[in-house]
């Protein structure tokens, strides 16, 4: 069942890297500021590959790191997986996160630890991303 929403960010793209001119296999890294539930804002880093697909689609998967803004110092990382679709100059990702963290359960991301979830992320032509997550429960 879907949950409610843990994640919101928007950020910008940072690199990219070309993995294997087979398929092509595109490597991309994006910047974000977000907030996770609670108003916890953090600095976060996702780095993803995809790969063409017959009929459109692009698989893709990534890590990422997620950075309170605060003196905590606390972090959290994430495992995607996903689909994508361009739309004109668009490309809309929805898929699987897998999170966790070393923090206690009593700190402030410790409520990430062996969580799943949903994603939507849209990247723009210009490099602008925006994404949610939610935790499926």
């Amino acid at each position: 069942m879907l949950g409610e929403l843990i994640y919101e960010a928007k950020g910008k793209i940072t690199g990219y890297r070309v993995l294997d001119v087979e398929g092509p296999k595109i490597e991309v890294t994006i910047s974000e500021n977000g907030t996770l539930k609670g108003g916890i804002e953090t600095t976060d880093i996702v780095t993803y590959w995809s790969v063409p697909k017959p009929g459109g689609a692009y698989y893709a998967e990534g890590k990422g790191v997620f950075m309170t803004k605060d003196d905590s110092n606390e972090t959290a990382t994430c495992t995607v997986q996903g689909i994508a679709h361009y739309s004109g100059q668009k490309r809309r990702d929805e898929g699987s996160v897998f999170c966790s963290t070393s923090s206690s359960t009593t700190g402030k991301l410790g409520f990430l630890n062996n969580v799943v979830g949903v994603f939507e992320y849209e990247v723009d032509e210009n490099g602008n991303s925006g994404g949610k997550i939610w935790e499926w429960k």
